[in-house]
């Protein structure tokens, strides 16, 4: 299975590609950095990074799209650019027939290093290993992209049935107790558990506050 990485930014967008045989064998195939200038038209700045996106489906086909999912933050003008560089990578994924999957920071964090709040540089030094990388993949929104792709691979060949039932819009958590999972998994499951109730929360209270 071939999967493109998508990491979402209106300054710079990561878009990593990666081959996968099996759930934990995975091997490099290309990333790009999409930059677009701050001084720019903001509907000019996402025409670049949907080029980009579209270009990196034309050489490569991917059968696969792993999008970062995001979550509310405290600089509203930074999640409202980086969920429009979102939309524009889902509509990628609909004009080419690609299946579409969402991963948190969190989950993606956990996957790669074990640690759902891992820093940066952590991801990067990871991804370097696992993609057996002569170097560290630069900037960091290359290395967040490729985590993406890798996250996807892992989750897809590896999960329990219960966070797989999560994924497809199941009700249910996915269990960091379920036996025979790895320390990784279980990081995962934590993290991924984690992000989704706070969420739950946040749309509780945003829900009280318009009644």
């Amino acid at each position: 299975m071939r999967i493109i990485g998508i990491d979402p930014g209106l300054t710079r967008c990561g878009i990593g590609i990666i081959d996968a045989d099996g759930p934990r064998h995975v091997s490099y195939v290309d990333v790009v950095v999409a930059r677009s200038q701050a001084d720019m038209a903001p509907h000019k700045r996402l025409e670049i990074i949907a080029d980009a996106i579209d270009t990196m489906i034309g050489k490569h086909n991917p059968d696969v799209m792993a999008v970062e999912r995001m979550f509310a933050e405290d600089n509203v003008r930074s999640i409202i650019s980086t969920a429009q560089v979102a939309g524009v990578a889902m509509l990628a994924a609909s004009r080419s027939n690609l299946p579409l999957a969402l991963h948190s920071p969190s989950e993606v964090k956990a996957a790669v290093t074990g640690d759902g709040r891992a820093e940066k540089k952590a991801v990067q030094f990871m991804v370097q290993r696992i993609l057996r990388l002569s170097e560290l993949p630069r900037p960091a929104d290359a290395a967040d992209a490729l985590a993406l792709a890798i996250t996807h691979a892992w989750r897809g060949g590896a999960m329990s049935p219960t966070a797989q039932s999560a994924q497809h819009g199941g009700a249910a958590l996915p269990n960091p107790t379920t036996p025979g999972l790895t320390s990784a998994q279980r990081a995962w499951a934590e993290a991924e558990r984690s992000t989704r109730l706070s969420g739950v929360v946040a749309a509780q209270s945003a829900a009280k506050r318009f009644r």
